[in-house]
């Protein structure tokens, strides 16, 4: 999967799937796509990739507490009958 680095505008190929998905990893390995021939195997902070599109990454890729805020937010108020 190919991920682009905001400052430079390269794109990255990610090593590791897993690694990009986990909220528990902030960075992730992957090889810039610069120049002629692919880079060496470096990490990147996943705060410093978005898709190729521009579209920023999911929450749940990024923030370990995304499902306790989420329900929290997305919970009932009401008291049962």
């Amino acid at each position: 999967m190919f991920m682009k680095e905001k400052r430079s505008d390269d794109l990255v190929r990610i090593e590791d799937l897993q690694m990009l998905a986990s909220p528990l990893e902030d960075s992730v390995r992957g090889c810039r796509q610069a120049g002629e021939e692919e880079q060496d195997v470096a990490m990147f902070r996943k705060s410093d990739l978005v898709f190729p599109s521009g579209e920023s990454l999911p929450k749940c890729w990024v923030d370990a507490d995304y499902q306790v805020h989420h329900s929290l937010t997305h919970s009932s108020h009401g008291s049962p009958s």
